[in-house]
């Protein structure tokens, strides 16, 4: 059953897909059957008593098997319209949880992560297409984020609940994922392409799509910046140059004058193509103020970066919304100043790029405590914008504004975890005392067991050996923030306390209140798997600067 709340057209969508699971989760069964026998005369001995326990126990609890998936599918589902319910409206507020996370958990993480890589391995192109026409259910034309609730995460994890209905050991579960990870992936590229066939066959156009080109190797990493550097300073040179009657010369900084305030005087609710259609407007303008063909094309370069900017998917709508506000200002700033363009390192670009590393470290969009944060910054750019001087001396200050708020956001975040934190050092303190060695699935399982799907489909690197996963782990300090795969989903969490004997480390989620006290061993994991990595903010202009020029080339 699906939420009231929810658009009429997407509740038909997911009702109807509901409504097909239990086949679903069936010819998955049967894929992992017929894999499991044609793979028994290969296998020695014990492995085949071992493979024939789990084939048996699988033909024994089929049903139970079909119930827990379709359940885990239901609750996963009707979770994600809630939260997109309360995201519209009023929240209560969020209890602070912490979840104790030690080697058998990482685990779970651990094949679970693969099932997801081979979910978007295979079936990549159909959930590309599945993805615009729910875009198109929802009205989000231009495929602004992923609306779909069916995606690979939400079927990984309704696998591993599946494996629950086993009434075996946690090692036979694990090793029931890794043999049904590659049927789930092929059953559900086929489920994917007919559920945008019904769609497309009830009238529903879908969103234009704006295709990304993945860089090659792992989706289960963070992507990495370009290391091109293109030359700013030519591509500024082939940009146009309009044949234009002299204009005063106080021409262009009156009309950079009005500029932010036609801006935010847009409705609240304009949408991105509206916003664009006035930054053309602008740019336009301005190119026609301009007192010479270099300025002309100082602006016509300037605006192409902060289109590449904003068409950023990784930007969320209201971060992109402040972030627009400052293309005036960096219009004048370069115009001051034309080596700021070719200079990530000039204060005006570290200072956005910190907004939009906020931004991602942030609960989502109507949380109220991103909203207070994002009002902060806000209210920087009113400061910044009525600067008559745009000056790095400016965005110098304004960068340490914002850094001294991340810093009380913190501190309030360890003040809140003050109780943990006693509690944690205590345990750290038995454990060590205890010298308890940490433990695997039940000893029926190791880590290195649990690839799921070719190794083609991962990283072509191998893991990473455990000294340097130690050494980067003990380089961390409070404060810095890190992406990690945790109980079944990417996270963005901030480290609040490493223990003082280095045996846990508590974690906060940036999207909520959620706190994890992790083992090292179980960390040390984690980063040699590839799921867990520094998290900080990414060069704008750099990304933006290369699409600029790939374009051109193309």
């Amino acid at each position: 059953m699906v939420h009231r709340n929810a658009s009429a057209a997407l509740q038909r969508f997911v009702d109807d897909e509901i409504l097909r699971t239990p086949l679903l989760v069936d010819r998955v069964v049967e894929a992992t059957l017929e894999a499991l026998r044609k793979g028994m005369p290969g296998l020695l001995p014990h492995e085949r008593t071992l493979a024939g326990d789990l084939m048996q126990s699988l033909s024994s609890n089929r049903q139970h098997l079909v119930d827990y998936y379709a359940n885990s599918l239901r609750e996963q589902v009707g979770a994600e319209l809630s939260r997109r319910t309360l995201a519209a409206g009023a929240k209560t507020a969020p209890r602070n949880s912490l979840s104790l996370v030690d080697e058998d958990e990482v685990a779970v993480d651990v094949v679970i992560s693969h099932t997801i890589e081979a979910i978007r391995s295979v079936a990549e192109y159909e959930l590309r297409e599945l993805q615009t026409f729910v875009s198109a259910l929802v009205g989000d034309m231009e495929v602004a984020r992923d609306h779909n609730p069916f995606r690979a995460e939400t079927h990984a994890r309704a696998l591993w609940a599946a494996a629950q209905a086993l009434p075996l050991s946690r090692g036979y579960q694990l090793n029931f994922m890794r043999h049904a990870s590659m049927a789930l992936a092929q059953v559900l590229r086929k489920t994917y392409a007919g559920a945008s066939s019904r769609l497309e066959a009830e009238g529903v156009e879908p969103a234009s799509y704006r295709t990304l080109i993945l860089p090659a190797g792992s989706r289960r990493t963070r992507p990495t910046e370009t290391t091109f550097n293109p030359d700013l300073e030519r591509i500024r040179d082939s940009m146009p140059v309009h044949e234009r009657p002299a204009p005063s010369p106080l021409a262009l900084q009156h009309a950079l004058d009005h500029a932010d305030a036609e801006l935010r005087g847009l409705p609240p609710d304009a949408d991105l193509a509206a916003r664009a259609r006035l930054r053309e407007q602008q740019r336009v303008r301005w190119v026609d103020s301009a007192a010479t063909p270099v300025d002309q094309q100082l602006i016509e370069l300037l605006s192409r970066l902060f289109d590449a900017i904003l068409s950023d998917r990784e930007l969320a709508p209201d971060v992109q919304l402040l972030l627009s506000r400052l293309q005036a200002p960096a219009l004048r700033v370069a115009l001051r100043d034309p080596t700021a363009l070719d200079r990530g390192s000039h204060p005006l670009w570290q200072f956005m790029d910190r907004i939009a590393f906020l931004g991602e470290t942030l609960p989502e969009p109507g949380d109220p405590q991103r909203e207070r944060a994002l009002r902060f910054v806000q209210g920087l750019i009113d400061h910044l914008v009525g600067e008559a001087e745009q000056t790095a001396t400016l965005y110098g200050w304004a960068i340490e504004r914002l850094r001294n708020h991340e810093q009380h956001r913190f501190e309030q975040r360890c003040a809140a975890a003050a109780d943990e934190i006693k509690a944690l050092q205590s345990l750290e303190d038995k454990l060590i005392a205890s010298h308890t060695a940490p433990t695997t699935m039940h000893g029926t399982l190791d880590v290195a067991q649990l690839d799921t799907v070719p190794a083609e489909l991962f990283d072509s690197e191998p893991a990473k050996p455990a000294a340097s996963a130690e050494t980067w782990l003990y380089a961390r300090s409070p404060g810095d923030w890190v992406r990690l795969f945790m109980q079944g989903r990417w996270v963005h969490a901030q480290l609040l306390w490493p223990g003082e004997r280095g045996e846990l480390w508590l974690f906060a989620d940036g999207a909520g209140v959620t706190t994890w006290a992790v083992r090292r061993r179980a960390l040390v994991t984690l980063h040699g798997e590839n799921l867990l990595d520094t998290l900080g903010a990414r060069s704008l202009l750099q990304v933006a600067a290369d699409r600029v020029m790939r374009r051109l080339v193309r």
